[in-house]
Parts: structure tokens; sequence; C-alpha cells
């Protein structure tokens, strides 16, 4: 539904799909139609390039596509041969998926806080998480920084801190590609990153699909390998143990078509952030974006106190503007991962803003009339 459409008693879309659709549907469909038509559904030829186009958006030198963000993480853990016993470092602040895949390949996740400000991995908290790790008895081997809302990690001070304990870097962004950290696109920092396209994502498919980009080369090979079951020269020749993460065609020319807007989309979040910014700072805790970085703002997340988030979102919703909880849970604390090893300072930062963080509606189609209307509620609602 479009944002004129909406009223006190229907709610407006968080992120509205069909917004996009209707500048981009005819180009879509035909590009989908030209995929039924010849028929290559599987590792067809808008899968390569794609590919290419992904790979000189970011300025990585390979760019290996595949079935889902998930799939896109536990590829690269394969082909770095991660086994139990061995340590990886995650935030306990995102979803399920950045520490799943470790646990899938019987390695240990551990739990690091995140920063107050921008809500990524911590990297004094790191610190204490690598000493942890090691007073465990485990092998501390790589750690997974999660580019959270947008916004990438903060590289310029985990990297060397990865370096000094001899530990990969994969980088989990699944929510930010297209932003910038200082000079590096997203894509171009450490030893690999993982991307998704879900729908909901700043670029996102007609389904599920990802990425990884990597600029070593032999890394690259063994993901390819790995993503069709692990097949050499031959497909019956499997040379090691891989699985079926092959991205369909149909959605790698979805997202050709949805990547030559994407720079004006990245440009057009940016404007209403910065103006949900000038609005709401009086009254809420607004976002940060560390300088010379750039953010392409996969939510838009207010800080409140704990005590008022459910009627904000309930005040929010009578008024016709939904909200959202990313994450309401941090990981250390669901069941699947409680008895995990946490870094040894605690993390008193994650489990706050789990209490407190609550987003608002955010998308490149939100017009000045829907940003006004989300602004004037939620300063109602705050006030």
């Amino acid at each position: 539904m479009a944002q004129d459409e909406c009223s006190s008693n229907t709610l407006m879309p968080f992120i509205d799909l069909r917004a996009q659709r209707r500048r981009l549907g005819a180009k879509i469909d035909n590009a989908i139609l030209q995929v039924v038509e010849c028929g290559d559904y599987i590792m067809g030829s808008a899968v390569g390039e794609l590919e290419s186009k992904l790979a000189g958006f970011c300025g990585a030198t390979a760019a290996i596509s595949c079935a889902n963000g998930t799939e896109a993480l536990a590829l690269v853990l394969m082909a770095r041969q991660v086994k139990p016993g061995q340590a990886i470092f995650c935030p306990s602040f995102t979803f399920a998926a950045t520490a799943e895949v470790v646990a899938w390949l019987g390695a240990v996740p551990v739990f690091v806080d995140v920063a107050d400000g921008t809500f990524t991995m911590d990297p004094v908290s790191l610190e204490a998480g690598i000493a942890t790790a090691r007073r465990q008895g485990l092998e501390a081997v790589g750690l997974i920084p999660v580019d959270l809302f947008g916004q990438p990690a903060d590289y310029d001070e985990l990297i060397p801190i990865a370096e000094k304990h001899g530990l990969w870097v994969l980088c989990d962004a699944a929510q930010s590609f297209g932003a910038a950290y200082k000079r590096h696109k997203v894509g171009g920092l450490g030893m690999a990153t993982a991307v998704s396209f879900f729908p909901a994502k700043p670029l996102g498919c007609y389904g599920d699909g990802g990425v990884v980009l990597t600029n070593d080369p032999e890394l690259a090979d063994v993901i390819r390998s790995l993503r069709v079951h692990g097949q050499g020269a031959d497909k019956y020749d499997n040379v090691r143990i891989g699985m079926n993460a092959r991205l369909d065609t149909m959605q790698a020319a979805v997202l050709l078509q949805k990547l030559t807007v994407f720079d004006e989309e990245i440009d057009a979040r940016n404007r209403i952030a910065t103006r949900y910014n000038d609005l709401l700072s009086d009254v809420a805790t607004v976002p940060k974006v560390r300088d010379d970085c750039t953010s392409v703002w996969a939510q838009y997340t207010l800080r409140i106190p704990a005590d008022r988030r459910d009627s904000f979102a309930a005040s929010l919703k009578r008024l016709g503007v939904p909200t959202a909880v990313h994450y309401r849970t941090p990981l250390h604390l669901q069941t699947a991962y409680r008895t995990c090893p946490v870094a040894e300072t605690g993390l008193h930062v994650s489990e706050t803003l789990a209490r407190q963080v609550i987003s608002l509606p955010m998308h490149p189609y939100l017009d000045v009339a829907a940003q006004d209307r989300i602004v004037e509620v939620a300063r109602i609602a705050l006030s």
C-alpha cells in the first residue's frame, strides 16, 4: 500500500517493496522472462554477469554468488576448514545466522560485546573474548564482525587485533552492502565478506540470495567448488565435501535490474536518515555513523528508555506507523547459545541495547509526507 493511502488505522509499510516494483517492475519482468525463454535456470549467464558487476561495484577481485547470506558465511568457514575445538568470535547483538554457521561446523562461537554508539563489535571486548577462549583451551582462529543496521564495523581497530593474534576476519555484511568504511567499500575488507540479498535488505532479490566477496583467488576457487557439491574439473569428480548453494538465475536477473538504481537508493536512504536525525535528536538517542564512513541504513534504529519502548510501539501502531525491534534477545541469552563462552568482561551493552532499541520505517521511497507523519507520531509518543 502506498504511503498516501495510509490512515490512522492502516499501517504504512515498514519497508515498501511495492514502491520499488512500481519503478522497476517492467524491466524486472522482462529480465525474468528472458531467463524463462532461455531456460538457463541454474548458473545461467545472468549469474556470471551479476558476479562481475558486484565485484566491480565494491572493488573485490572475486564475487561468488550463492543461495543466501547464511550460506555465504558457511562457505567461507568451510573453505577455511573450520573444525571442532576452534573458537570464532561473534558479537552477541545480531541475528542468529552469524553464530549459527560456526556451530554447524562444530566450532564454538565466543560472544563479545558491541560498542555503545555504533552497535558493532567492540575491540576491547574482543580482546577479553580471546582471553576467555584460550583459558578454556579453545584454539582461536577467526572473528566475524557484523556490519549492523547498514554501518560497517570498526575495522581499523579490529583487524590489527586479529593480526596480533593470528586470526582471520570474515566480514558479515548482510546489512551493509553499498556502504563504505573510510577509504574502503564494503566487500574489500578482511579475508572475505558475506552478503545477503534477502528481499528486505538494501539490495534484495525476489527470494533468497547471497554472495561472497574476496580478494583471495585461492579462497575464491575453493568456494566456487564448495557451492556446487565440492566438484572439481568435472561435476562427477567431487574433490571436497561441499553443498548445493547456487544462486538461481532468475534471482540474478532481478538483482541486475535493482543494481542499476542502487546508488540512487543509497543516496535517498541517507537523505531520509539525516532528516530523521535532525527532527528526532531532541527526543531520542538517534543513530551515529563513524567519521569518514557511510551507512546504507538497512534499519533506522532509535534508543529510548526500556520502560517506554512497548508503549511507544503501541502508540505508533495506533497511528498507522509500524516499528520493529532488532534484536530483542542477544544471542548469548537465547536458548540455543546459552552454553557458549562469553567475553570475561560481560556483554552489558548488548543486553542494554536489546531493551532499548526500536526501528522506524526506512526505505528509499519514503516521501516527505510519510517522513513527516512518522516523525510527528514518534514525537507525540516520546513527549
